[in-house]
């Protein structure tokens, strides 16, 4: 099954020829390759680019073992640039060539060069990028596919694709498992052959089981707010462990460089400044964060959370977590907004609520909304499937497959 990732390849030809090397990040599995190798490669056919003008190397593929070594591929590419015409180089895992970062710095050099590549999170990183090609690098972050990418290619009933959606995510390889026991076992291998093994293997973790139980705990706790503090003290007092909170902030930072989870800052809305406590982690892959937990915690309010995070930042918003402070005669508090969505001139502020049975409810949900006095728009996401509308106070609501299916509707 081919499944046009379109947002993706539209950020690809828009970087053609810019003079930068494009690199497309993103976690393990999530299709980097089929992305350049096949989508972009299929533009490139279909825009009259004559074919030995594009030179494709998978450097995970033994047959090209040699290739690894750096003046060996340079002259390779040199071989066949036959002419002064612009030749596409698409280079497949390229941190697998010695002295990658002195390669691609060469490949800038070559005028008639338009260089893509893809890259392990083992040891090709958001901060790598960010370190070796500062100014000369132009990063396109990769997700797993989304529920309406999944719907615009499976179609069928959406409740129960959502249903599969919400417990085994979006890694393109679950597409050719027709089964349940399949797909749980295929990611329960993945996280043990391939993600905790990269993350393991790059930062030469000498204890791998502490580093483990913390990402479950993370995967336990999804929405909820925490710190390297509050999880020392989590580990001291349920699990009875010790683990210093200096430790568990380097984990997590490995975390997030593996694009296992990321964190979202707490925003003082009225103060306009972030505030250096508590965040909140997110997994970019919900299937992996329940496999993670064997499929024991799968609560759909939660992950719904998650799944809503993600797909703002596929859609390509900064996305904080908002606080209002608010004054009472038992003192302050913090009400939470669950996510602030920021894009160019555009924000929302974001409420998930699962349900809102009756009164009280829903005046949970809104009070941190109506202390927000500013003009931006105020949008309520629903599990129920509503017809969208604005309810007294000028807020949206709208159903979770109007949000996930019709991105439009946020403006």
């Amino acid at each position: 099954m081919i499944i046009k990732r379109d947002y993706y390849l539209q950020q690809l030809i828009s970087g053609k020829s810019n003079n930068l090397i494009k690199i497309v990040t993103g976690i393990r599995r999530s299709g980097k390759s089929f992305l350049l190798f096949n989508l972009f490669h299929n533009h490139l056919i279909d825009s009259g680019v004559d074919e030995s003008h594009i030179i494709e190397i998978a450097l995970d593929d033994r047959i090209n073992k040699n290739l690894r070594n750096p003046d060996v591929i340079l002259q390779h590419i040199h071989d066949r640039m036959t002419d002064n015409g612009l030749y596409y180089i698409i280079l497949d895992e390229v941190q697998m060539i010695e002295e990658f970062t002195d390669v691609l710095n060469s490949l800038l050099h070559i005028r008639n060069a338009d260089v893509y590549v893809t890259g392990s999170n083992s040891r090709f990183l958001s901060k790598d990028v960010a370190t070796e090609f500062r100014g000369r690098g132009d990063e396109i972050h990769l997700s797993p596919l989304s529920f309406a990418e999944l719907y615009g290619s499976i179609g069928g009933d959406k409740s129960e694709l959502w249903k599969n959606y919400y417990t085994y995510g979006g890694l393109p390889g679950l597409l050719e498992l027709d089964n349940e026991e399949k797909k749980a076992a295929y990611l329960q291998s993945l996280h043990e052959t391939v993600y905790l093994k990269d993350i393991i293997e790059r930062n030469n973790l000498k204890n791998s089981d502490e580093f483990t139980e913390l990402i479950r705990v993370i995967a336990s706790c999804i929405g909820s707010p925490c710190n390297p503090s509050k999880l020392e003290n989590t580990f001291k007092s349920v699990k009875n462990e010790s683990l210093d909170r200096k430790t568990i902030s380097k984990y997590l930072s490995y975390m997030e460089d593996a694009f296992l989870i990321e964190r979202a800052m707490r925003y003082d809305i009225k103060g306009r400044k972030y505030i250096g406590t508590l965040s909140k982690y997110y997994f970019q892959d919900i299937g992996l964060r329940n496999a993670l937990l064997n499929f024991r915690q799968v609560e759909e309010n939660h992950i719904m959370e998650n799944v809503i995070y993600n797909e703002l930042r596929s859609r390509g918003f900064r996305v904080d977590v908002g606080t209002v402070e608010v004054r009472s005669t038992t003192g302050r508090k913090q009400l939470e907004v669950d996510f602030v969505a920021n894009k160019a001139d555009r924000r929302y502020y974001i409420q998930s609520a699962f349900a809102m049975p009756d009164d009280a409810k829903r005046e949970q949900e809104c009070a941190s909304l109506k202390r927000i006095d500013d003009s931006f728009k105020k949008i309520i996401i629903m599990r129920d499937d509503i017809k969208p509308y604005h309810d007294n106070n000028g807020f949206y609501l709208i159903g979770l497959m109007d949000f996930l299916l019709k991105p439009d509707l946020l403006k």
